[in-house]
């Protein structure tokens, strides 16, 4: 057990746990869990009160006082939603404080994919791991969370060639096409092709280290990602394939990796102007 988890307070400790489990007996993914298991260990801790002494007065202020980014607000206002509203279901707590935290709208950040000379660099720099991490995001535009869990039993030989069975965000599955040269080095490998102590394979957080270690400057390896999905996009020029590709439920999300082509645009103008 972590040092986080110990010090959560005893007056929160039983509740955070059996709302965790309320979260598992819904099927909650694993990492939904997680996320909110770290939300509320947090608040506990910090807000020096406890559950049913709060009010939506001290949520709002102990909230507001927060140097969160605008999507860590959205995430915390959705767990603290959750939690209240199964205490108060479930008799718990008499008054949902969570309900006074005001509706935080989304951000719809521009397009970055990663410069091909920033990922030249990186490979240039880059161990064989590192190497392998940054192709599986540029190449096949996976998530970090992705590419940490990749096993040599996903890889599926499916009589055309080979594909990649990748478990996404809230454990969705998707099947990529998979190029036989990646297929032979995850083949290669004697379980997890990224071993580590993560339920034996490397967390997604180690993996994302190890990437932007690599990486010049600010680059992630989120980039990447964001590369693979301008870069798929000018190649099939559809939006909704390139969805599928990247395991997003809607296309309103995948249209924000997608940077424009000003080539394109340019060329669109000069001919209406000709």
């Amino acid at each position: 057990m972590s040092l986080e988890r110990l010090s959560v307070p005893p007056a929160w400790a039983a509740m955070i746990g059996d709302f965790l489990e309320s979260q598992i007996a819904a099927g909650a993914p694993s990492t939904t869990v997680e996320t909110r298991r770290q939300h509320l260990s947090h608040l506990a801790r910090k807000i020096k009160r406890a559950p049913g002494d709060i009010t939506g007065n001290h949520l709002v202020e102990w909230a507001s006082c927060q140097s969160w980014a605008r999507e860590t607000r959205r995430g915390r206002r959705t767990t603290f939603r959750a939690f209240w509203g199964w205490a108060v279901a479930t008799g718990r707590l008499e008054h949902d404080a969570a309900k006074a935290l005001p509706v935080v709208r989304p951000t719809l950040p521009a397009p970055r994919p990663l410069p091909t000379a920033a990922l030249d660099a990186a490979i240039l720099r880059a161990d064989a791991r590192t190497q392998l991490i940054l192709r599986l995001a540029c190449d096949l535009g996976l998530r970090r969370a992705e590419i940490a869990k990749i096993h040599r039993d996903d890889v599926i030989d499916d009589l055309v060639g080979y594909s990649l069975r990748v478990r996404g965000k809230g454990e969705r599955v998707r099947i990529l096409p998979l190029p036989t040269s990646l297929a032979r080095v995850i083949l290669d490998a004697e379980g997890f092709l990224f071993p580590g102590r993560d339920d034996g394979h490397l967390s997604a957080r180690w993996v994302g280290k190890l990437a932007a270690n690599a990486l010049p400057g600010a680059w992630s390896l989120h980039a990447g990602r964001h590369r693979f999905a301008t870069l798929a996009h000018r190649q099939c020029g559809d939006l909704l394939v390139v969805q599928d590709l990247l395991g997003h439920a809607s296309p309103v999300t995948t249209r924000v990796y997608i940077a424009p082509d000003a080539t394109k645009a340019r060329t669109v103008i000069e001919s209406l102007a000709a």
